[in-house]
């Protein structure tokens, strides 16, 4: 089985004596199953088996929100010094702008997933479990990211002017939507639980203590991006 199937499959919940109970998935990867729909069934039915259930009800109230003129949702799957946040702010300063409409008249939301999932958590989080040097993040001065891109600085003075507006934190004042891949926070979860020696019950319930206030936890991005664009958003690849 490639690693990269190996690491998505252990992140959405697929332990390690379960993978190595599934032959036909590592079959399938070197080709011993020919037909390509045999070998999607064969997977299919051996994830069910092992899938963890809910942990918990999902809040899509989020979706009522979703109601002004102009509606965008965008996708950051990546850390990318905080750009995918940055843009959805800029499209609605250009709107503004270039439209000549309101703020009211504006419906962004944000889908933080997959590799950019720490974008999601607060400046203790990557503070305390050394996030940059984890991702290998270089900030503009070279030096290891200590903190999250998207949030204000501790001990820095606060953001001002147009910058102040890209912070996530402010974007979510002003009635931004922001979404969270349930899949992609099993990694968080893990951090915590590793570094804190917690069960996994307990190393979740610190992580989400950790979460940028605001946020709304979704069972996954790729949930979260469909059901926006339900709702009339235009699909936006912000990384």
């Amino acid at each position: 089985m490639s690693s990269a199937r190996r690491a998505f499959l252990k992140q959405a919940g697929i332990s390690a004596a379960a993978l190595a109970a599934l032959p036909s998935l590592a079959k399938a990867e070197a080709g011993a199953i020919n037909s390509p729909r045999a070998a999607l069934l064969s997977l299919s039915e051996e994830l069910a088996e092992f899938e963890q259930p809910p942990q918990e009800a999902w809040d899509t109230t989020w979706t009522k929100r979703v109601t002004a003129k102009h509606k965008a949702m965008f996708d950051v799957p990546e850390i990318a010094g905080g750009a995918g946040v940055f843009r959805a702010a800029i499209w609605g300063a250009q709107y503004i702008d270039a439209l000549k409409v309101t703020a009211a008249d504006l419906s962004p939301v944000i889908v933080i997933r997959h590799s950019g999932i720490p974008l999601a958590m607060n400046q203790d989080f990557w503070a305390n479990y050394n996030v940059g040097k984890q991702y290998k993040l270089k900030g503009d001065d070279g030096k290891t990211m200590k903190y999250n891109p998207v949030l204000p600085t501790p001990g820095a003075p606060a953001p001002t002017g147009t910058f102040a507006t890209y912070m996530l934190d402010n974007q979510i004042a002003k009635g931004a939507v922001v979404l969270g891949c349930n899949l992609a926070f099993r990694s968080i979860v893990s951090t915590v639980q590793k570094q804190d020696k917690l069960t996994p019950a307990e190393a979740r319930e610190k992580a989400k203590s950790m979460l940028v206030p605001g946020l709304i936890m979704q069972p996954s991005g790729i949930f979260a991006n469909v059901l926006a664009q339900e709702v009339g958003c235009a699909f936006v690849y912000a990384v």
